[in-house]
């Protein structure tokens, strides 16, 4: 009897429990998306104690469809999907994840990655926190509409918005919508990790008070704030950057959304023998494409009085009951009464 409860324990682990949890990281920004979280990486990475994985992991939601519906790629030849799994087997996944600190782990004391698909994975929260270390979490939250916008144009840059913003909204608002939410998704956050694990910033608060918010977050992850780098407080990394002409935009995502996906078939732990190459005639299309319509950071895109203020109402009702969830006067930044 007293064996059979061992076995089954060993068979109820995870395989998303880390068996190394030493080499997992100490904090991660998790997001939200288009909120400032590249300026976040550039700025506490410029403190002396402080090591970050270069790029974005994704890896404790990789094989979910709803936050990565571009990792997963379908054959038709074979009628086979290609996606990253614990399938392909757990030691493989984790030693991928793992990686990317050991480099960082042992010449930092504090180590960190930034996702910003993880906000709004509950089956991120869920993983994180069953780990044996005890990850701390960095939300940096935005005005919901501005970030909602925001979002839109990422959509367009990268190919796969395909409709105007009007009609995104329309026909598929989940794709610029659901990152706003904040509410439902840090409830997943502090169902799985305790509270004082989790501090949430904003967008606004970091770019009008940067020395604030980042002594604030110095102190959350128990760094010296008199280290960190004064010229990085002014940093603003990743700014937007506008295509020079929306709908020629707009007809180039059309032509190649099914191809849209081949630029993450680098960055992801597929099996070794799967490779993906972009076919010819769409790398001539997309770099020509390239010359003719080019993003520009003085670039303008023009959003209507009316499509704000329908988001806005829209925010107002599902984010309520934000401020009493985090402990933090937020909705007032965004909606000020006066």
């Amino acid at each position: 009897m007293h064996d059979n409860k061992h076995h089954s324990l060993a068979i109820e682990r995870s395989p998303w429990c880390s068996e190394t949890p030493e080499w997992l990281p100490d904090f991660i920004i998790g997001g939200a998306m288009k909120s400032g979280t590249t300026t976040l990486h550039a700025i506490l990475n410029s403190h002396p104690d402080v090591g970050i994985a270069h790029e974005e992991l994704g890896f404790f939601d990789m094989d979910s469809i709803l936050q990565h519906p571009d990792f997963g790629f379908y054959k038709g030849t074979t009628q086979q999907w290609t996606s990253q799994s614990m399938a392909y087997g757990a030691e493989r996944m984790w030693d991928w994840y793992t990686k990317q600190f050991k480099d960082l782990i042992g010449s930092y004391k504090m180590v960190g990655e930034d996702s910003t698909t993880y906000l709004t994975s509950g089956l991120a929260a869920k993983r994180i926190g069953m780990q044996e270390k005890p990850i701390k979490m960095i939300f940096i939250l935005r005005h919901p509409t501005e970030r909602c916008i925001s979002n839109y144009l990422h959509l367009l840059k990268s190919g796969r918005a395909i409709y105007s913003l009007e009609d995104t909204l329309r026909f598929n608002p989940d794709s610029i919508i659901k990152r706003s939410l904040y509410k439902s998704q840090l409830e997943a956050y502090y169902k799985y990790l305790p509270f004082e694990r989790i501090q949430v910033v904003t967008f606004e608060a970091l770019r009008e008070r940067p020395k604030e918010v980042c002594d604030l977050l110095c102190h959350f992850l128990e760094l010296d704030p008199s280290k960190l780098d004064v010229d990085a407080l002014t940093t603003h990394r990743n700014k937007t950057k506008v295509p020079k002409y929306i709908k020629l935009q707009l007809l180039r995502n059309h032509l190649l959304r099914k191809r849209g996906d081949y630029r993450y078939s680098n960055n992801v732990p597929f099996p070794p023998d799967i490779t993906f190459d972009m076919p010819f005639k769409y790398r001539i299309l997309h770099k020509l494409h390239g010359y003719i319509n080019p993003l520009r950071e003085d670039g303008a895109f023009e959003v209507s009085p009316g499509t704000r203020a329908y988001l806005d109402v829209f925010f107002k009702t599902e984010l309520e009951g934000l401020d009493a969830l985090v402990k933090q006067p937020l909705m007032a930044q965004w909606f000020p009464t006066n």
